[in-house]
């Protein structure tokens, strides 16, 4: 078994000091020569975000509501391991281990795990119950920072299927989406004799040519968003792959500098028609943000690109598979391409509204999503 030792989110006053003094004395750029977003987030609403962010967020009160939710660390591999272990009052739970990617955190699952762990007050049944397990990825939030490399999605499932198995779990489920969908299907390959199925709100696979000739209109319109995406909204992973030890500088020096490289994946990826505040609240965003700010996490959440972009592979995976494709997502691909790589998908349900962050931006859809493929599986 592995020690565990009880967490909680304590940020110290001087601290939050300091973060009101930076962004008090932040050295603005010149605005946009736009007048949207496509050269990156606005001058006039990064000032009044983090005006907010210094003069009207309540920190302490969004510490206290993540401090909620029972938190721990433990250490696994050498390395310390941040996470929120919300147990069932149900006989029969099923354990579920959801993982985050980035710009994200834990703060993503706030919403969903009450009606997971508890569904009879929330519109379910007891049956539906699940022991929701909610790590922070090694070099995010509260987790310790790798002082080497090898910390690639491969050696992140390994260890948590350590932790799994350490808190007493012996049949569980996974799910995820950005980095955490490459996670979880990863440790349906790392822990196939323990994980009984994966849900993936984001399921990474290549487009397959030979069906370029017969392409539905979705599969165009996917291709055609991945084109987008490539050519416009990759500068972000391009550096993080590259150096992320020099955008790291920037990100832990300055909150402004931070909070924009975070939010603007928001307006970008969430289904919000333009506004990220459609999508999710400036607390929401900020406590997000705050998870890399105070921890300073800006370089060290960026290798996991160095890490794991240099082994491309996407092998396949028969553990059995559900799908949850939300219409703003990024990658968005058909399921004829997705079954290319996960052979045994359960399954399969494209939604009409809802992004990237789809348990943030939507959490009733995305738990009765969670609720409906696990049934089958469970």
């Amino acid at each position: 078994m592995i020690e565990i030792t009880p967490f909680r989110v304590d940020a110290p006053d001087e601290q939050l000091r300091d973060l009101r003094d930076r962004l008090h004395r932040t050295r603005w750029p010149e605005a946009e020569t736009v007048d949207d977003w496509s050269q990156g987030m606005p001058l006039a609403y990064a000032q009044d975000l983090c005006r907010y962010w210094a003069d009207g967020y309540d920190w302490r009160a969004r510490e206290a509501r993540i401090n909620a939710f029972p938190q721990f660390r433990t250490e696994i591999d050498g390395l310390g391991i941040h996470f929120v272990h919300a147990r069932s009052s149900h006989a029969d739970a099923f354990p579920l281990v959801l993982t985050h990617g980035w710009p994200g955190s834990i703060v993503e699952f706030l919403e969903v795990i009450a009606p997971l762990t508890d569904p009879t007050a929330h519109g379910g049944e007891a049956a539906d119950a699940f022991h929701v397990v909610c790590p922070s990825l090694p070099g995010y939030g509260f987790s310790d920072r790798p002082s080497r490399t090898g910390w690639n999605v491969e050696r992140i499932a390994r260890a948590w299927s350590e932790l799994m198995a350490g808190l007493g779990y012996e049949r569980y489920g996974a799910q995820g989406g950005d980095w955490g969908a490459m996670v979880t299907a990863s440790l349906g390959l790392a822990d196939p004799a323990h994980v009984a199925g994966i849900h993936l709100n984001m399921p990474v696979a290549r487009p397959d040519p030979s069906t370029f000739g017969d392409l539905t209109p979705r599969e165009q319109e996917a291709l055609d968003r991945l084109a987008h995406h490539q050519e416009w909204g990759t500068g972000y992973s391009k550096e993080q792959s590259t150096r992320p030890q020099t955008l790291g500088y920037g990100l832990v020096d300055s909150p402004a500098a931070q909070c924009a490289w975070i939010v603007e994946k928001f307006w970008d990826w969430t289904d919000c028609d333009g506004d990220p505040e459609h999508a999710l609240t400036r607390d929401q965003m900020l406590d997000n943000v705050m998870l890399y700010w105070l921890p300073g996490t800006g370089a060290s959440s960026g290798r996991l690109y160095w890490e794991s972009f240099r082994n491309a592979a996407l092998p396949p995976v028969g553990t059995p598979t559900g799908c949850s494709i939300f219409p703003h997502e990024i990658i968005r691909m058909s399921r004829r391409w997705v079954e290319q790589r996960f052979s045994d998908i359960r399954y399969w349900n494209e939604l009409d509204r809802g992004g990237h962050f789809a348990a943030f931006e939507q959490p009733g859809i995305f738990v009765d999503e969670v609720r409906a493929f696990f049934r089958l599986v469970r």
